[in-house]
């Protein structure tokens, strides 16, 4: 597998500063950021749930309770006036 050195680096920053444009590239990096962060938490969330299965829980504390349902109204349907057409008759 090749090393990526500072040349290659330098060439995908130019083609994604070319491809997002300098308004969107901030914006991009800043998702990548995230998504990666998300990634390594849910990562190393799993590492420490293969710690917590040694661990006794009991299945009542494991079982989240349900989200209250709220009441909602159907939506008024409003119609909208029909075009009429006049026929004469000749």
């Amino acid at each position: 597998m090749p090393n990526i050195g500072p040349m290659e680096i330098a060439i995908v920053l130019i083609i994604a500063l070319i491809v997002l444009g300098p308004k969107r590239l901030p914006d991009a990096g800043k998702s990548l950021g995230k998504g990666l962060r998300g990634f390594k938490d849910s990562m190393s969330g799993m590492l420490d749930t293969d710690d917590d299965k040694d661990e006794a829980v009991s299945p009542r504390a494991a079982v989240a309770a349900p989200a209250p349902v709220a009441a909602t109204t159907p939506a008024p349907v409003i119609a909208e006036p029909r075009e009429t057409r006049e026929t004469s008759v000749v």
